[in-house]
């Protein structure tokens, strides 16, 4: 992103957030922290091409994105995984299995039994397997956001980009997503699966400071990059000081 703004949800002609200046490289785990209603959502939907900007220049993977529709942007939206918070938005009328093999059915052109052989590849991991053919709306949320997850894993993106994955889950599945998510990072999490680069948005940046590579907030409708990880380890009291109000750390 180049001197980004993005879009307020209320209002189409008024920025939320303004003047992002941010540049997401391969092997990289960025936290971005901020208050509710900073645009944290609206940011990660900009950075998957899914909103355009109200100002500045959006590249994808090369590309502008900036202004170009929705379509012609398919190919380089397929190498982004996007994984929506509170539930994921999974389809309520579908199985867990027929959420997640969704992807696969619409993009790809595999049998049956290719499509049974990747979501076991997946599901398997993810311990959903004894659920699977529960309907998403019968499991609590926090088994609903790993369908989510797993959804966006199918196409076997290149980023992933996650908005709050520990908000309205209860503790066991956090924990779950502390562990899981750097071996996905790493590589080591699902079979045929490389390595990946993350970035996610989140209220609470602390339980993340041992896992991102490069920290940055939205504080006061503007994005500030607050460095990698061994910069806050070293300043970790200007970084509380900077936070304070925000009551994120």
């Amino acid at each position: 992103m180049q001197n980004v703004s993005i879009v307020s949800p209320q209002e189409a002609d008024v920025a939320q957030v303004e003047n992002v200046n941010w540049r997401v490289q391969r092997g990289e785990f960025w936290i971005i922290g901020g208050s509710h209603g900073s645009g944290k959502s609206n940011l990660l939907s900009t950075a998957a091409g899914l909103q355009n900007p109200l100002r500045g220049k959006v590249t994808l993977f090369g590309r502008d994105a900036s202004g170009t529709r929705e379509k012609e942007l398919e190919e380089e939206r397929r190498r982004i995984g996007l994984v929506f918070q509170s539930g994921g938005r999974n389809l309520s009328r579908l199985t867990i299995a027929e959420n997640v093999a969704l992807p696969l059915r619409y993009h790809g052109n595999l049998s049956e039994a290719e499509v049974e052989h990747e979501l076991r590849r997946i599901l398997e991991p993810m311990e959903l397997i004894p659920m699977a053919k529960s309907m998403s709306k019968t499991v609590s949320l926090g088994w609903q956001q790993r369908t989510a997850l797993a959804r966006a894993l199918t196409l076997k993106p290149e980023v992933l980009l996650l908005d709050k994955p520990l908000s309205s889950v209860e503790a066991r599945h956090r924990r779950w997503w502390l562990e899981f998510l750097p071996k996905l990072f790493s590589g080591s999490a699902l079979e045929d699966q490389p390595a990946m680069t993350v970035a996610l948005v989140t209220d609470d940046v602390e339980p993340w400071i041992n896992i991102g590579t490069h920290f940055a907030v939205l504080k006061k409708n503007g994005w500030q990059f607050l460095g990698n990880r061994a910069e806050l380890q070293r300043d970790e009291k200007q970084l509380r000081e900077l936070w304070a109000d925000e009551l994120i750390f």
